[in-house]
């Protein structure tokens, strides 16, 4: 009955808590409604489609049981397509972005009814959170003036061609809220961009709702401290019921209890929870929102 509308399959490496076909297998037990697999690189849509029909083969070679679940699976997964804005990228962005272009093109003229199962651009957008040893390896010494402008011209080109081809955006924005935001307004694609992961205060939300945007929480939502966690519950309520969506952004940001665990969709049920009560509504309710609205803003 969930939707995850952000989450990364190819990073759910092997040797985490769950191997990839058991994931996928438990989704399918649980009835989900919709998962979008999340690109990042320009040319990452072929071998990403490639990893779930191998993972697919080997749950078929279990029997009945796998077979069936690989037909739920095919019926709720879906795929975007974008770039990610790390410096290679930025730095070569003209021909990242026909690269992309290319790929999502030759995705809509498959005759392969699972790879044509491309329904957003993204993710993409500007990150200006400076940690060295962290996993994205963001050092502000790689960024000065001009990588700054690049960056916004790499996220400038992938709003432009959402537009072109008619594709909702996944809006990534860390430590650049002014800056998103004066990007969204002047593509004049903010009805059809979600941000991904909201990160920032209800002042910000207000501004990106007026724009027409989407908000989307993940588990992230649920490590607040006891201080916050008001306000937390207060910007979770503020986002009216057509403009929310919910993701895990798996491998990343695990909900609580599961915090500090390889996230993987199946933990979404967390976040769920959390938001249907800072809501106050049920979560079946909850769920049926999320899944309404992903249809409409995706087009499934």
């Amino acid at each position: 009955m969930h939707s995850d509308t952000h989450f990364h399959f190819a990073s759910l490496r092997e040797d985490q808590d769950w191997n990839r076909s058991a994931i996928l297998q438990a989704m399918a037990d649980s009835a989900f409604k919709f998962a979008l697999d999340i690109g990042t690189d320009c040319d990452d849509l072929t071998r990403r489609q490639e990893l779930f029909e191998k993972t697919f083969s080997l749950m078929e070679s279990f029997g009945q049981e796998g077979a069936a679940a690989v037909a739920e699976c095919r019926k709720f997964i879906y795929f975007s397509a974008g770039i990610w804005p790390d410096p290679d990228s930025i730095k070569n962005r003209a021909a990242c972005v026909e690269t992309l272009r290319k790929n999502i093109l030759a995705a809509r003229a498959s005759s392969d009814p699972f790879r044509k199962k491309l329904c957003a651009l993204g993710e993409c957008g500007l990150d200006h959170h400076w940690n060295p040893g962290g996993v994205d390896n963001r050092s502000q010494d790689d960024f000065d003036g001009a990588m700054i402008q690049a960056e916004r011209e790499l996220f400038m080109a992938q709003l432009a061609l959402a537009k072109d081809l008619d594709l909702p955006v996944i809006v990534h924005s860390r430590d650049a809220a002014a800056e998103t935001l004066d990007c969204v307004k002047e593509s004049g694609w903010g009805g059809r961009c979600v941000i991904h992961c909201y990160s920032y205060g209800l002042e910000e939300a207000k501004a990106f709702l007026d724009l027409g945007c989407m908000i989307s929480f993940s588990g992230s939502v649920t490590y607040a401290k006891k201080s916050k966690m008001e306000e937390t519950r207060s910007l979770l309520s503020y986002v009216p019921p057509e403009r929310i969506l919910l993701e895990t952004d798996a491998p990343y940001l695990a909900p609580v209890p599961q915090r500090g665990k390889a996230n993987n969709p199946n933990y979404i049920a967390w976040t769920y929870k959390f938001a249907a009560e800072a809501r106050r509504v049920q979560e079946e309710e909850l769920c049926r929102l999320v899944y309404d609205n992903s249809k409409r803003f995706f087009r499934l």
